[in-house]
């Protein structure tokens, strides 16, 4: 059963949303919850990479005033891209291709916020991590002011799996961080490449960090030490944009 097209509720309804291939962000089941039908969707959830968490039936009571059993899904109101096939599809229609990669972003609004200067500065594909991310909603269609039904979304198991991928398809990877002595003045935006921007709180995964092809930061000259990560994410992209006028 659907409810304002944004939410699936009941644990056979899922299994079978799942099985029909429709775009799910995150399920919430309840804690402490058995039973054979229960089981199912969770197996499902694992083997498909489903973003899931456990809950207290209260915040499921929250969701939803329907009769959920144990489970409900939230829907992505937008269809992910594959990967592999956007990279090659963007490389056969532009030689400088400008990807962005968001390590586990979290916060609805910033990801809003970046859709929304990704499709302003000509960014041909944003890439997310299916688990920990924030998700495609209703705030961030709002914050994004529309931008996130025309620029391509993917969806990843994991962003190093991403940065292999682009990296052999001959597009460099450039992180946002501090943890760096050069600048993005320092760096070139000329070629095909990927910046990444990591969450709002610890930064780029330092696992991540290490496969890089280049770091860049942005100078601060005040006393507070970080920019909110959107805008950020706007300075670098508009220095790749500088770079190649």
């Amino acid at each position: 059963m659907m409810e304002k097209n944004t939410q699936i509720f009941g644990l056979r309804a899922i299994i079978e949303a799942i099985g029909a291939e429709q775009s799910i962000d995150k399920v919430f089941l309840q804690k402490g919850l058995k039973g054979d039908l229960f089981t199912e969707l969770e197996t499902l959830l694992r083997k498909k990479g489903i973003n899931f968490s456990y809950v207290p039936v209260e915040k499921l009571n929250k969701l939803t005033k329907n009769n959920h059993q144990g489970a409900v899904a939230q829907t992505a109101p937008i269809a992910f891209h594959d990967l592999e096939q956007l990279i090659e599809t963007t490389l056969e229609s532009t030689t400088t291709p400008l990807f962005l990669l968001l390590d586990q972003l979290s916060d609805v609004r910033n990801f809003g916020a970046i859709i929304r200067t990704a499709e302003c500065t000509g960014v041909n594909g944003i890439i997310v991590q299916k688990k920990g991310g924030a998700p495609v909603n209703g705030d961030t269609i709002k914050t994004s002011a529309g931008a996130v039904f025309k620029v391509p979304i993917c969806k990843v198991d994991h962003i190093k799996d991403a940065m292999f991928l682009l990296q052999a398809s001959g597009i460099k990877v450039v992180a946002a961080t501090e943890k760096t002595n050069n600048t993005i003045y320092d760096v070139s935006f000329k070629e095909p490449c990927a910046i990444i921007m990591g969450s709002e709180g610890r930064g780029i995964n330092p696992s991540v960090l290490k496969l890089a092809d280049a770091k860049a930061k942005l100078p601060l000259l005040g006393d507070i030490e970080s920019l909110n990560v959107s805008v950020a994410c706007g300075a670098f992209l508009y220095e790749a944009v500088r770079q190649r006028l």
